[in-house]
């Protein structure tokens, strides 16, 4: 079943206060985006968003439902006439995809990938594990 363009209209007010969020019709259904990151969309005439990090510890009881046979299960946002609910899940899980998957905590710092795996090489070979196994070079090898 297709979601209807009333209950899109009606989400989207619901978000009037955020800047920048869009939709696309896919299918019968739409794909919400916030500030160009995709979020979640209305799949059957319910919302729901990508269960990151952010909207799990922001719903903490939010059941697991699939948009549509043979998909990743979303958290389903049953808090749909909060609009300050929802403004406030859609900032946090902006917040987080700004920061993207590339980054680490450390010791309460945010961290780069890169950084961590010279942080790491700097440190020195982690406890129990085996030497990397040398190569021969040079003549005579």
């Amino acid at each position: 079943m297709a979601s209807s363009k009333e209950y899109l209209v009606f989400i989207l007010g619901q978000l009037s206060e955020l800047e920048d969020v869009t939709y696309r019709a896919m299918m019968g259904e739409f794909i919400l985006y916030y500030r160009g990151k995709i979020v979640g969309g209305i799949y059957d005439d319910r919302l729901l968003v990508k269960p990151v990090r952010a909207a799990i510890r922001y719903m903490r009881t939010a059941p697991y439902e699939s948009p549509y046979e043979g998909a990743k299960e979303m958290l389903l946002v049953e808090e749909v006439d909060d609009k300050q609910f929802l403004v406030g899940l859609f900032n946090a899980m902006y917040e987080e995809a700004a920061r993207g998957k590339k980054e680490e905590e450390i010791n309460g710092e945010r961290w780069r990938k890169r950084q961590c795996i010279r942080l790491r090489l700097l440190q020195g070979p982690l406890e129990g594990s085996r030497p990397l196994p040398t190569v021969p070079t040079g003549k005579g090898a």
